[in-house]
C-alpha cells in the first residue's frame, strides 16, 4: 500500500471518528426528546416519536422553559460585552505600551482564573446578600464577566500581538492619541479576534451552572442550566423526554450562533486578519 494512500486511509478513519465522536450524543439527545418513555430501546416497537415532550416544555408556563432561555441569553450578551471591552483594553496595555510587570501580569490573571468556583461560591453569595442582588441579572454578570476574563485577555493578547507596532509609531507622528489609535486602527483589523472572543465568553456564561444554582431562587433570573436540571424537583420522577428537549432548546442558540459566525471564530482564534 503507498504512503499517499494510508495517510488519505487514516485521515478517513479519523475523520469519521471525530465525526461521530461529536455527533453521538446531540443524536442521542434529538432522539430521546422525540421519545414518549425513556425505556423506549427495551423494545423495537416501543419507539413512536411524538412533540409531546416540546408542546409541554414550550407551552407549559409553569415550568418557565422561556423565560429561562431569555435570563440565559440576556445575562450571557451583557456579560460577552462586558468581558470583551475590558480584554481589548486590558490587551491593548499589555502588547502596546511598555510598563512594569507587564509581562507579569498576564500570568497572574490566568493564575487567578485557576481557582475552583466552589471555593470562591460563600463568599460570592455573602457579597450578593449584602448587596442585594440575590436573584438578579447582576449576581450572574459580575461573576460572569470576572471568570471569563482571563480567557478573553488571552485570546485579544494573541491577536492583538501579531499587529505590528508600525501602525500605533505611524498613527502617533500623525497626532493620534492613545484611544484614537485603539478605537480607529486597531480595533477594525481585530475585529475577527474581537468576535471570535465574545462569542466564547458567551458560550461560557451560557454553559454556567454553579453561580446560576446558588446566587439565583426562581424565574425571575435563573438561567436555562439550572432550570432544566430543576426539571426532577418539579416533577417527582425524572422526565427524561422533557429535559432532553430543553436541552434541545437551549443548544439552538448557540448552533445559530456559532454557524452564522464560523468564519470570524476561525479567523479570530487563527491569530488575527493581517497577512505577511
Amino acid at each position: 500500500m503507498k504512503e499517499s494512500v494510508r495517510i488519505n486511509f487514516l485521515k478517513t478513519i479519523g475523520t469519521i471518528f471525530l465525526v461521530f465522536f461529536t455527533c453521538a450524543p446531540i443524536f442521542w439527545m434529538l432522539l430521546f426528546s422525540f421519545a414518549r418513555h425513556p425505556d423506549f430501546l427495551l423494545t423495537a416497537s416501543a419507539y413512536n416519536p411524538t412533540s409531546d415532550n416540546y408542546r409541554i416544555i414550550l407551552g407549559n408556563s409553569t415550568l418557565g422553559i422561556l423565560q429561562y432561555l431569555r435570563n440565559s441569553i440576556v445575562v450571557s450578551v451583557i456579560a460577552a460585552v462586558l468581558v470583551t471591552a475590558i480584554a481589548f483594553i486590558s490587551s491593548y496595555t499589555f502588547t502596546r505600551m511598555r510598563f512594569r510587570f507587564r509581562g507579569i501580569m498576564p500570568l497572574v490573571l490566568l493564575a487567578i482564573s485557576m481557582f475552583p468556583q466552589i471555593s470562591i461560591i460563600g463568599y460570592l453569595f455573602q457579597l450578593m446578600t449584602s448587596l442585594r442582588w440575590i436573584n438578579t441579572y447582576q449576581a450572574l454578570i459580575l461573576p460572569y464577566t470576572a471568570i471569563a476574563l482571563p480567557l478573553a485577555v488571552w485570546l485579544m493578547m494573541s491577536v492583538l500581538t501579531q499587529l505590528p507596532y508600525d501602525l500605533d509609531k505611524a498613527a502617533m507622528i500623525d497626532g493620534a492619541s492613545r484611544l484614537q489609535i485603539m478605537r480607529l486602527i486597531i480595533f477594525p483589523i481585530a475585529v475577527p479576534g474581537v468576535i471570535s472572543t465574545m462569542i466564547l465568553s458567551f458560550i461560557l456564561s451560557y454553559n454556567e451552572f454553579m453561580f446560576a444554582l446558588m446566587l439565583t431562587t426562581d424565574l425571575k433570573a435563573r438561567t436555562i442550566p439550572v432550570g432544566i436540571a430543576l426539571f426532577t424537583g418539579l416533577h417527582g420522577e425524572i422526565p427524561y423526554g422533557q429535559i432532553m428537549a430543553g436541552a434541545v432548546v437551549a443548544t439552538i442558540p448557540v448552533i445559530i450562533l456559532a454557524a452564522v459566525f464560523q468564519k470570524r471564530i476561525i479567523q479570530g482564534l487563527a491569530g488575527g486578519s493581517l497577512k505577511g
